[in-house]
């Protein structure tokens, strides 16, 4: 389990931006057990190690104050601009209740696709995540989807494929289809446009001169019916 140091922090509210340019993080500690959230900062530093060992979804060991919590990492606020952290939660989860979190799928084995390698296929990922149910101690850190066995464009990963720690269920229908392989698109080449002039090209002079010579028929027409009503 990844242990991560974090110390109490003296600064609450205001400004925290003296806290971030000192390579700290403002931090927050709740959760079963704790009766007053403590507040806390963690270096950047050992906050990207642990997302990179833990995730979002397994437990690390948070130590502060002389004190050990075995704690999830809730929540993570970046900002949208620089992408930079900007504060993080910390939730110490029940040791007996299930909890639910969100689990990021890795697909591997696409190198070893028959219909990939053989057929010229591309994968489709119906999900990148999943959310799954489960003791906080049992969920895992990244779910691996395997797609080394679809050797045709018939073949689908489902979610009950998915092999998961025992307690751990995902909370979706069994049934649903996570990865398939389909036929690569053939590009479809236009015919070319028939120059101008030519058949089925848009029409000649004399075309447009006798459209003109059969309206201009319709007008007289009409110039001879108004005479008859005034005689």
């Amino acid at each position: 389990m990844f242990n991560l140091k974090a110390t109490i922090r003296k600064q609450i509210g205001g400004d925290l931006d003296k806290t971030r340019e000192q390579g700290s993080l403002p931090a927050v500690l709740y959760g079963e057990g704790i009766k007053e959230n403590l507040n806390l900062e963690v270096k950047d530093k050992d906050l990207e190690a642990a997302l990179a060992d833990a995730g979002e979804s397994s437990l690390l060991e948070l130590e502060t104050d002389g004190k050990k919590y075995e704690v999830l990492i809730h929540q993570v606020a970046k900002d949208p601009v620089t992408d930079k952290f900007l504060h993080i939660d910390f939730y110490k989860p029940s040791t007996t209740k299930k909890i639910e979190a969100e689990v990021v799928l890795v697909f591997i084995g696409e190198e070893d696709a028959s219909a990939i390698k053989n057929l010229g296929g591309v994968l489709n990922k119906e999900f990148q995540s999943v959310h799954v149910k489960g003791l906080a101690h049992n969920l895992p850190k990244e779910i691996d989807v395997d797609v080394s066995e679809l050797n045709t464009f018939e073949d689908r990963i489902l979610i009950k494929d998915l092999k998961l720690p025992e307690g751990v269920e995902i909370l979706r229908e069994a049934d649903e289809i996570v990865a398939h392989i389909t036929e690569p698109t053939q590009e479809v080449e236009e015919e070319p446009k028939p120059a101008e002039g030519e058949e089925g090209g848009e029409g000649t002079d004399s075309e447009e001169g006798g459209e003109k010579e059969d309206g201009e028929e319709g007008a007289g027409v009409k110039k001879e019916e108004k005479k008859e009503k005034k005689s």
